[in-house]
Parts: C-alpha cells; structure tokens; sequence
C-alpha cells in the first residue's frame, strides 16, 4: 500500500491531472521496472538532453525510435539468426526489449544515432514565444509642469 493519495488533487484542481498521475506512476512499487538495456539521460545544455541506451548485438534495422501520446517509445527486436551456432557462453544478450519515457511539454526528439553499440537520442526543449518571458516597456507620463501646478494651488 503506497502512503500518498491523491484523491483531494483530482477533486480540488483543473488541469494538473497529469502531474498527478506521474507522481502515482512514479510512487506506484507493484510494478518492476525493468533494467535491461541499461541508459542513461544526460543534460547536455540548458535546453537539451540526451538518453543514450546500450544496444549492444542490434543493427539500425533492428532499432525502433517513435514518439506517440507524450512518450518517447525504444523498441528492438533481433531477427534469430542463431540456427545452427551452439553456444559454450552467451553473454551478450539480444532479447526484444521496449523502453518508454515520458517527455514533458515542449520537449521534441530532434535527432537519433546508433554508433558504437550506443544508441543516442536528441531532444530540445522549445517554449513556445507566448510561454517566454518578454519585457514590458513602461510608458512615460505625460509631464506636468510644476508651476502651473504651483500657480493653481495659490489661485
């Protein structure tokens, strides 16, 4: 049993479910969060990032990068190419894996690479130009003169 509930967020906001049902995804245990293939996520600027997961025994063809729904979704699946190899060890594993992220708002996969065993993902943050801040010019009021200002009071 997880100890937060977020019942009363629901009921009490508009708009912020989908924080909401990250936080119970994330605080959700009843599911096992897979390890294999091993990634990592890196900054690699202010607005951009990169997740680099080890596809070790995969080809480009065997590689599949697709966003859908706000996720990031990896698949690999290896053609069996094995018939008639008897194996002592096997130590490089090339089991079908699929790996889903969930990207924030804004963010887009803007490129993607396999070299080395690794394969990388780009993504960029792009706030929209009515989400950036903009400053606003302050309008000079007209100026008054100061003596006739002075010249009413005494009248």
């Amino acid at each position: 049993m997880r100890g937060y509930d977020f019942a009363p967020l629901y009921r009490a906001t508009v708009g912020f479910d989908q924080i909401a049902d990250l936080m119970d995804r994330v605080l959700t245990n009843e599911v096992a969060q897979p390890t294999y293939p091993p990634y990592n996520i890196e900054k690699t600027a202010d607005d951009a990032y990169r997740i680099s997961i080890a596809v070790a025994g995969f080809s480009d063809d065997d590689l599949t990068v697709e966003v859908k729904d706000g996720a990031l979704h990896v698949s690999a699946r290896k053609v069996d190419e094995n018939e008639g190899r008897t194996y002592l060890h096997r130590g490089i594993a090339t089991r079908a894996f699929q790996r889903r992220f969930h990207l924030a708002d804004h963010v887009r996969v803007v490129g993607a690479s396999h070299e080395n065993g690794m394969l990388h993902i780009d993504l960029q943050r792009e706030i929209p130009e009515a989400l950036k801040p903009r400053r606003i010019a302050i309008a000079k009021a007209d100026a008054v003169d100061k003596d006739v200002v002075d010249a009413k009071a005494v009248n």
